[in-house]
């Protein structure tokens, strides 16, 4: 049983650290989100971007280190990887920030929950990107 459970791990290890760096990344998004828009009276729209920013930050580097395992430190391999990534994590911004436009400040909904219901379509979508596009293993 624990050397099925081990297999498993190995097996499925890039989609559990995705999942582990995906909570902390959500939660320094809506942590960041929270302090810029609750206590410190930002703005709704520049208060996701900021979020945002700061998440995307740390997503890169433990997505690059941790989950797609790409150890190319070459300077031109880690640019085009960075460019992928902001390009993709972009496209994902733009739809975090029309989602909560229009959740909070067209229909005025729960600012928090429609954050945390907005990164996980984001979650997802970033995953299918990074797999395919930006960390793509060469064969």
């Amino acid at each position: 049983m624990i050397e099925k459970i081990k297999e498993l791990i190995i097996k499925y290890k890039g989609i559990i650290f995705y999942g582990i760096f995906g909570v902390i990344t959500t939660v320094i998004n809506i942590a960041a989100y929270a302090l810029c828009y609750k206590m410190l009276s930002i703005a709704n729209v520049p208060s996701v971007i900021i979020a945002w920013t700061v998440a995307v930050i740390f997503a890169f580097v433990t997505n690059k280190l941790w989950v797609f395992e790409s150890k190319s430190m070459d300077k031109k391999t880690v640019i085009a990887e960075l460019i992928k990534f902001m390009c993709a994590r972009l496209a994902t911004g733009g739809l975090d920030l029309l989602i909560m436009y229009i959740g909070v400040d067209v229909m005025h909904g729960p600012d928090v929950i429609l954050k945390a219901a907005s990164n996980i379509i984001v979650i997802i979508l970033n995953y299918v990107f990074s797999k395919l596009i930006v960390f793509k293993k060469k064969s």
